[in-house]
């Protein structure tokens, strides 16, 4: 499997990219379309070898002409190739028209593209949209789109699956669903967050023979999580050196969120974890997780000891709305410790007034964790404003709250002040309950031992991912537990 480049790209700083590439390098921009068809060309014989029969779907731009490319290398090695175009080709320009001339030129054949089209391939080629698509698709794109979405062949996209947003990765209406996409000069921010993960297939990279030393021209502050390899413990380590944890939550008839979150800040490594619930549930956790010292507390008086105690803080998992939860909150907040804010303690913040929100913007002290609906009520937002750019809204909760911002999803977005991480790891089964809590419990283990607060955020969303791809290889997706969870992240800190 190819290796990806880590620093992803908007669609602005790809542009500038390749017009210092065509410009200050003298690479033409008829060159690297050249090479970019090539590079999908390469990828199809590789993936599909017993192909016949090719059919290239082209619209109007660069993208199209990457297309005719691809086009004129199947025609040369023999294959039975079908172009259809959503426009008079002779009206491309630039370099798309000169590659659909060279194809002319081979003597292959141009179909205008309509409705009742039927399409005989072993592998369509989406040569449709570019990068630059900004608005909803519709007319004979998207029936063309659709065509293709019925086909039973296999589907190549040239840079981007057509009808998803490159910056956001937002289907923008409806879009292609690749096998595989390859993609040019840099990786696509888009390609990794939001719906991308289910359009894109298998994602293959070509610079296009674009120089490194310009992409030290133009910085990019956003790039995927890499995982890191930890350290072996010194022989005299004791508990006291992994650091303590608190958790706090388990409203009435919620006992399993804190035991989940506490579990997993043990799996990961912490020295100790302590809880704080109700009254009520501390005789059981007792029994079911004995390593875990569970402490009745009825307000944030009792509170003050643990927290003395501590040093990094989880408050959230089971933890309700009620007064009881609120007082708790303002507790942790008010302690200035390590803080891991999750679940219904982001639902009590957002309701939180704004001459309090100053508690909680101290830099570099808390880290925020909310999945799309808990992020819609921080920021009082929709939902589907808050998935149409959610590179934007990370951005804005770290800005509004400090510290590290997780937007939770496929592509978790970790936000810092400098910089965005996107995580790659993760899938479908992870969509039950109990996975957000065993993930503030991963975060808050990491910071216990010594990791720092970016850090402890990016390396727990990866290993929180990574243990729950393990854990579905053998019996599937569905039906998976948080903790099942457990075992592998155990493994993996100690990789």
């Amino acid at each position: 499997m190819q290796t990806l480049p880590i620093t992803l790209y908007t669609t602005k700083q790809i542009q500038e990219l390749e017009d210092r590439a065509i410009y200050q390098c003298g690479i033409s921009g008829f060159e690297l379309m050249g090479k970019a068809g090539y590079e999908v060309f390469k990828r199809l014989q590789d993936k599909w070898r017993d192909s016949k029969y090719i059919a290239v779907f082209c619209g109007s731009g660069n993208n199209a002409g990457d297309g005719y490319i691809v086009a004129c290398l199947a025609l040369s090695e023999g294959f039975n190739v079908h172009v259809y175009t959503m426009v008079n080709p002779e009206g491309l320009k630039g370099d798309a028209l000169k590659a659909y001339q060279k194809y002319i030129a081979m003597n292959g054949t141009v179909m205008p593209f309509n409705v009742g089209l039927s399409v005989r391939a072993d592998v369509i080629v989406d040569a449709l949209f570019g990068t630059g698509l900004d608005r909803p698709v519709l007319g004979d794109y998207l029936s063309a789109i659709r065509i293709i979405n019925k086909s039973q062949a296999n589907v190549i996209s040239v840079d981007i699956p057509s009808g998803l947003n490159a910056d956001t990765g937002r289907v923008m209406g409806e879009a292609v669903k690749a096998n595989c996409t390859v993609t040019f000069i840099a990786l696509k921010q888009g390609l990794f967050t939001g719906d991308a993960a289910d359009y894109c297939g298998e994602i293959f990279y070509s610079a296009l023979t674009v120089p490194a030393d310009i992409f030290q021209e133009v910085p990019s502050t956003v790039y995927r999580v890499m995982p890191r390899h930890f350290p072996r413990r010194k022989r005299g380590m004791h508990k006291g050196d992994n650091g303590h944890v608190l958790i706090i939550g388990g409203e009435l008839g919620f006992s399993g969120a804190v035991m989940l979150a506490g579990e997993a800040a043990l799996r990961v490594g912490a020295g100790l974890v302590s809880v704080a619930t109700r009254r009520a549930h501390t005789g059981l956790m007792t029994v079911n997780r004995p390593e875990l010292m569970c402490h009745g507390v009825d307000n944030s008086d009792q509170l003050t000891v643990l927290l003395e105690k501590a040093n990094v803080i989880v408050i959230g998992p089971g933890l309700g709305q009620s007064d009881w939860a609120k007082d708790l909150l303002l507790a942790v907040i008010d302690s200035r410790k390590l803080s891991i804010i999750d679940a219904d303690a982001l639902n009590i913040l957002s309701k939180i007034p704004a001459a309090h929100n100053n508690l909680v913007l101290s830099p570099y002290r808390s880290i925020l964790t909310p999945h799309v609906g808990e992020a819609a009520r921080l920021m009082s937002l929709s939902t589907t404003k808050i998935q149409q750019d959610r590179f934007a809204v990370v951005k804005l909760i770290q800005k509004k709250y400090g510290g590290i911002a997780i937007l939770k999803g496929s592509g978790t977005l970790i936000a810092s002040e400098e910089d965005i991480a996107v995580s790659g790891t993760g899938n479908p089964g992870m969509a039950s309950g109990g996975m957000g809590d065993a993930l503030s419990g991963v975060i808050a283990g990491l910071l216990a031992q010594g990791f720092p607060l970016k850090d402890a955020a990016q390396q727990g969303v990866y290993i929180h991912g990574q243990a729950a791809d393990l854990a579905v290889e053998q019996d599937g997706e569905r039906g998976l537990l948080a903790s099942d969870l457990m075992p592998y992240l155990r493994r993996l800190v100690n990789q």
